[in-house]
């Protein structure tokens, strides 16, 4: 998949995941319209330039408009202008080949809930005290599937649990027919990703538009 190919899927098993209106093609890229307080509304550009980012940021007034550019935080800092920040934790757009087979045993010692809901599977890992210790979903859209909100309570990390949840999104997306999975990561997330196959395709960084 190429950047164009991969941006497009991750826009749109994106806001299945999150339950958003469906995106609206623009000439840049992408317009989804998030409506939480603090994301408005979010522009995908699959290819950025300087003049495109520079002319979205002086266009887009509403404080907690967001842009999500496929390039590096260091190329896109000169590009945005006043009221403009770049919060985030750099993110990594990956991709992998889903394995229909790969449908791990729950964790010793915990309790793992599978549940789909409007074409979204989500995935829990409960504590033996019944507390949420990890979870995950995934968005088959056709071909494609996009993983999203994987988190590991810190108290439980460094047991497989982050692992087990992939896998289990993994496979259930296969099952509904994705052979794809495209994922943003972060900093964090990109070791574990890694070490189950995904593979690196580009960076994505967010930028936003601060209160005024």
């Amino acid at each position: 998949m190429d950047t164009r190919a991969i941006t497009s899927a991750w826009v749109e098993g994106w806001t299945v995941s999150r339950g958003t209106p469906a995106a609206v093609d623009q000439p840049w890229g992408y317009r989804i319209d998030v409506g939480l307080p603090r994301h408005v509304l979010r522009h995908v550009l699959p290819v950025p330039d300087a003049a495109t980012v520079g002319a979205l940021c002086g266009r887009l007034t509403e404080p907690y408009s967001w842009l999500k550019v496929m390039a590096d935080p260091e190329e896109v800092a000169p590009w945005i202008t006043e009221g403009w920040t770049i919060p985030d934790d750099p993110g990594f757009m990956m991709v992998k080949a889903l394995d229909p087979g790969a449908r791990p045993a729950p964790p010793e010692g915990y309790a793992r809930n599978v549940a789909v809901r409007d074409g979204v599977v989500r995935v829990r890992i409960l504590a033996p005290d019944g507390t949420l210790a990890a979870r995950g979903q995934i968005a088959p859209t056709g071909a494609t599937a996009v993983a999203d909100q994987i988190e590991t309570d810190p108290a439980h990390r460094r047991r497989g649990l982050g692992a087990n949840v992939m896998l289990t999104l993994e496979a259930a997306a296969a099952r509904a027919g994705a052979t794809t999975g495209v994922l943003s990561a972060t900093t964090d997330g990109r070791g574990l990703y890694g070490a189950l196959g995904w593979e690196y395709r580009g960076p994505l960084t967010g930028i936003v538009r601060g209160e005024v």
